[in-house]
């Protein structure tokens, strides 16, 4: 993350698929950790994929709270990521 910072990106887009699945298992804590360092360096993030399969409600709103916030984006497609951050420069992965 600190050497995506420190070679000017401030925006990146994750594709679902590329996240291990216990990232959506909020009792992992995985989630609120990773989410919380693209806060701390200030790198805004997009994951892109199909959430409507997880079905628990707190991952809905775990999502919904995210995608209210400017850093930190749940979109559908690659479009809407690149909508999202359409001013400077980012990673897809």
């Amino acid at each position: 993350m600190g050497n995506i910072y420190y070679q000017d990106f401030d925006k990146v887009i994750i594709h679902e698929k590329n996240i291990t699945p216990e990232f959506f298992d909020l009792k992992t804590k995985i989630a609120g950790d990773i989410l919380q360092k693209f806060s701390n360096y200030r790198v805004k993030l997009a994951i892109v994929g199909d959430f409507s399969k997880y079905e628990s409600k707190s991952i809905k709103d775990f999502i919904f709270e995210s995608n209210q916030t400017k850093h930190i984006h749940f979109v559908e497609n690659l479009d809407q990521a690149l909508e999202k951050f359409s001013s400077s420069k980012q990673v897809t992965v």
